[in-house]
């Protein structure tokens, strides 16, 4: 039984913002303005391009492995920051596992540019 006590702090604060979000949606739709979106407003966008319409041209497969290469480089660089506030407490072994971590990813770099997967050619 005590072990409910626990979690009323928790189901307080669901309920509280459940209600301060209902309240948001409800004065939205009270104060909010009533227009109503015009026939161009209403049909969907796809970059300026019309969406009915066959695909004027191609994007080369280059393309997308220059893509898939800096989201796999950026994902991984995105380490840097929680190994860098957790520094101080890591010591000298989180350094030593961060340059090798760097080291493979300097690795994995210089295989791609070795490989051609960073020249763009028509």
């Amino acid at each position: 039984m005590e072990k409910t006590g626990e979690y009323l702090g928790v189901l307080a604060a669901l309920i509280l913002s459940a209600g301060i979000a209902g309240l948001i949606l409800a004065l939205n739709r009270l104060l909010g303005p009533k227009r109503t979106p015009s026939g161009a407003k209403a049909e969907p966008f796809e970059c300026g391009v019309d969406p009915f319409s066959q695909p004027s041209g191609y994007l080369s497969v280059k393309f997308y492995l220059l893509a898939m290469l800096f989201i796999l480089f950026d994902v991984e660089i995105v380490w840097f920051f929680p190994w860098a506030v957790v520094l101080r407490e890591l010591k000298w072994a989180g350094i030593v596992e961060m340059f090798s971590f760097v080291f493979v990813l300097v690795l994995g770099f210089f295989y791609a540019w070795k490989k051609g997967a960073l020249e763009w050619e028509r």
